[in-house]
Parts: C-alpha cells; sequence; structure tokens
C-alpha cells in the first residue's frame, strides 16, 4: 500500500455550488425582512454577499475540467465538507443579526437547522423578525432536501448502513450513481415539494395565518421542527396538531414510495414493510400513552389520544414539534420517550435515528439465530419485500447500530464531563445523534431550550447532530488509516 493524495478540486468544486445554493436561499429572508419594514434585511444581503463570494472563489478556482467524476473517497469528503462549510455559512445571518446570539449559539442553530435536528437557542420566536424565522425553517427544508437526495444518490453508492436497500426499491443495481438513481431522486424532489405545498394549503385551512403556515410546512415535511412560537404547535388548536400530524408521518415516511418508480410502482405503500412497522410503531404507542393520560393523569379521551399521537409521531419521524408539554406527563411518559429517540423514520425520508428498515432487519436477523438455535441445519433467508437481503447489507447493519450505541453512549459521557447533568446528558446525546430536537427535562424538554447549556455542551452536541446526519460511518471513514491510503 502507498500513499496518495486526493484531488480535493472537484469536492472543493461543487462545495462552492452548494454555497451558492446557499447564497440565493438567504436572499428570501431578505425580501420577507423588507416586506415587513424589519432593517435586518441588511443583515441577510451581506450574509448572502460573503456566502457567493466564497462560492464563486471555490467555483472559479478549482473548476475541473471536463466531466466532473467523484470517486468514493472523494464522496466521502464532499460529504463531511459540505454539510460542515453549508452550516458555517448559514450560521452568519443568525451571528449578525439582532438577536443577541453568540458564536457558538449561532452556529448551534445553523447546525441544528440543517441537519433538520429542531434543538433551537433562541428565545422570543413570537416577536422574532420575519426574515429569521423564514431562515429557520428554510434551513430546516433546505437539509430535508439534501438528506435525501444523499440517502438516494450518494450513500448506496458508497454502501453506507442499510442504504443499500435503495437499490432494491429503484431496480439499480450498480455500484454508482447512475441515471436511474438520479431520476428517482428528482422524483422524490417533486414529491417533496408538492407535499410541502399540501402542508402550507392545510394548515392555513386550519387556521394559521398565511407565514406561519408556510414556516411550519417547511419545518414538518423536512421532519425539521422549528417554530414561529415559543409555545410551538400548542399556540394553535386541535385542527392545527392534526395536520402536522399527517405532515410529520409523511415527512418520515420512505418518499421513493410515493413516486411510483422503480419497485415501488408495484409496491403499495401500505405492503411495504418499513412503512408497516413505521405505522405499528406510532399507531402502539400513540394508543399506549393516550390510555396512560386517560387512565392516569385524567386527560379527555380526545385530548389524550391527540396529543399522544402528535408527541410519538413528532420523536419517530425525528421532527421535534410539541403539541404539549409531555415532560409533565410522569415517569413513565419519559421512559416511553426516551426509547422512541432510538427508532426513527423510515429510510429514504429526511427523519433521523436508527431507521425503521435497519429494526425490521434486526429483528429478522434475530429472528433467524433463534431459528438456526432450534434447528441447526435449517436455511435461513432475510428477505426485505420479498427480496433476498444480501449479507454485506446485514453487516453494515449490524456495525450501524452498534457504532450508533457506541456514539451515544460517548457524546452522553463528554455531556456530562463538562457539566450537563445526568438527565440532559442521556436525553441530549440522543436527541442530537437521532436529529429528533427535544430530549427530557426542564431545560430541554418539549418546551425547553438549549440556550441555559454551557457553550462547551453545545458544541459537542453541534458535532453530534452533524455525526448523526451523515450516518456516522461517513465521518468514521475519514478518521481511518486506509481512507488515505491508495
Amino acid at each position: 500500500m502507498r500513499d496518495s493524495v486526493i484531488d480535493f478540486r472537484p469536492v472543493l468544486f461543487v462545495n462552492g455550488l452548494l454555497l451558492l445554493v446557499l447564497a440565493v436561499a438567504m436572499l428570501f429572508p431578505a425580501v420577507a425582512d423588507a416586506a415587513a419594514g424589519d432593517p435586518d434585511w441588511a443583515v441577510f444581503v451581506i450574509s448572502a454577499a460573503v456566502t457567493a463570494f466564497f462560492g464563486l472563489a471555490l467555483g472559479f478556482g478549482t473548476r475541473p475540467a471536463g466531466r466532473i467524476t467523484l470517486s468514493a473517497r472523494q464522496s466521502f469528503m464532499l460529504t463531511v465538507i459540505g454539510w460542515s462549510s453549508t452550516s458555517g455559512f448559514a450560521a452568519l445571518p443568525f451571528a449578525f443579526s439582532n438577536l443577541g446570539l453568540t458564536s457558538t449559539d449561532a452556529v448551534f442553530e445553523a447546525v441544528s437547522g440543517l441537519t433538520t435536528t429542531g434543538a433551537t437557542v433562541m428565545l422570543g420566536l413570537d416577536h422574532a423578525p420575519r426574515g429569521i424565522l423564514l431562515w429557520r425553517a428554510l434551513l430546516n427544508w433546505l437539509g430535508g432536501a439534501g438528506i435525501i437526495v444523499m440517502a438516494v444518490a450518494i450513500l448506496p453508492a458508497l454502501r453506507i448502513g442499510g442504504m443499500q436497500v435503495f437499490r432494491m426499491e429503484t431496480s439499480d443495481k450498480t455500484e454508482r450513481v447512475g441515471p436511474r438513481i438520479l431520476q428517482v431522486a428528482g422524483g422524490i424532489g417533486v414529491v417533496y415539494v408538492v407535499f410541502t405545498v399540501l402542508t402550507a394549503l392545510g394548515f392555513w385551512v386550519a387556521g394559521m395565518g398565511r407565514f406561519d403556515a408556510m414556516c411550519h410546512a417547511l419545518s414538518a415535511v423536512s421532519t425539521g421542527g422549528f417554530s414561529t412560537s415559543d409555545l410551538r404547535l400548542a399556540h394553535w388548536g386541535a385542527d392545527v396538531q392534526w395536520v402536522a400530524v399527517a405532515a410529520m408521518l409523511v415527512g418520515g415516511s420512505s418518499l421513493v414510495l410515493w413516486t411510483g418508480m422503480g419497485r415501488a410502482a408495484r409496491t403499495s405503500l401500505f405492503k411495504d414493510a418499513q412503512t408497516r412497522w413505521y405505522l405499528m410503531f406510532i399507531g402502539g404507542f400513540s394508543g399506549l400513552l393516550a390510555l396512560w393520560q386517560w387512565t392516569v393523569n385524567d386527560m379527555p379521551p380526545a385530548a389524550a389520544l391527540r396529543h399522544a399521537a402528535f408527541s410519538v409521531t413528532s420523536i419517530v419521524s425525528t421532527t421535534g414539534f410539541a403539541s404539549t408539554d409531555w415532560s409533565a406527563w410522569g415517569g413513565f411518559a419519559h421512559v416511553v420517550f426516551f426509547i422512541l429517540l432510538f427508532i426513527g423514520g423510515c429510510t429514504g425520508s429526511a427523519a433521523g435515528g436508527i431507521k425503521i428498515l435497519r429494526w425490521d432487519l434486526l429483528f429478522s436477523i434475530t429472528s433467524a439465530h433463534i431459528g438456526r438455535l432450534l434447528y441447526p441445519h435449517g436455511v435461513y433467508v432475510i428477505r426485505y419485500n420479498n427480496d433476498m437481503v444480501a449479507p454485506t447489507i446485514l453487516d453494515s447493519v449490524l456495525g450501524f447500530v452498534v457504532l450508533y450505541f457506541l456514539t451515544f453512549a460517548l457524546f452522553a459521557v463528554t455531556l456530562s464531563v463538562v457539566g450537563v447533568d445526568f438527565v440532559t446528558a442521556l436525553s441530549g446525546s440522543a436527541a442530537a445523534l437521532a436529529n429528533a430536537g427535544p430530549g427530557i427535562g426542564d431545560v430541554i424538554g418539549p418546551m425547553g431550550s438549549y440556550r441555559p447549556l454551557p457553550d462547551a455542551a453545545k458544541w459537542i452536541l453541534a458535532l453530534e447532530m452533524m455525526i448523526g446526519r451523515l450516518e456516522l460511518f461517513i465521518v468514521a471513514v475519514l478518521f481511518s488509516r486506509s481512507y488515505w491510503r491508495e
């Protein structure tokens, strides 16, 4: 083995294009502020100019000759650098605004937005400038779109953590990003936009104002969880909350099945194994908590069902919205919600967490192992939607889950070292790694804020949010000696 140098030019060129997209996105909040007569519009114009300058510099300075092709090693590097740099530049409007955020808080808010975590350090959202509120929602939406494209077009080719199942869903058996994968990614993009528009209309009809409806639609479909009110969705009534439940369900589902492409064209949404598990998890835990609230906490049955369904859907889809302060529901509810932080949405969505598909495969592996103990000579084939799952995919799923829990434990210990209490450290680490938003307890609970945490804890959580969003292995690979050798 000999050392080899990675050609960074294609990586930096594509990263420059990403910064240009981010700069254009900053103009929308500028227009919103200007229309409302808020002087903060200049903050977004300046931030857009700075971001565009660096984007153009990277684009023109590193533009490769001919068609751009990325090797697996370059794709790993692009994914990490792309998410890191866009998060840094996305923090500029927060840092330059008159909100009084420190640089640490600005970066934390930007990382939380782009990773669709929804953990916030901002207070006084009901009176915040419209531009900032729209920027937070846009970060959620852009981050969610980026996650889906990464999951469909990049991770399968890099053999990351079970994402190869997309090849079964799209009938693409190649090891590269081919036209078929790109076509499916485009179809998912159309579905993503359509659901966002429909959700905004649903919120508006249910009683939200147009601006709030648009911001919450951007955050709901992307499973981002940023709201325009300190009370989250508790600020609005039951109709709005039920619309949010539907939007979060869709956002956490496998959007490739909504495109009708590839094998998805022959697989009914409700016949998909992953979707069945997804709905069973949400339905089962919603019923359990609704019964708890009705019988133990004396909540009226209709309200108990609504708040339970809302809260469970929000956590499982890793959206992070809240319709009530479920941290006051008691110890049983705390344990249930802590467990739900490790479930996650469907593969092929913007949701985080371990993901339903991996749990499905883990249960199948466990069942096969028990069968081998009883019948050692039996043949056990693990299938997903009647397709045989390759051993390499099963190995990657097992490796991912082990690495996931090790990462969770490591960051929980690190948070406790910098002075975070036990409950906040555990739930904060779980919520950050799953990109789920709120944790458990009085500080970072569903109606709380991450602002009181020490700056060191915020940097640790921001790093963990990014690692969770990048599917762990992408970051781990960069620390491997073999990655830096040919």
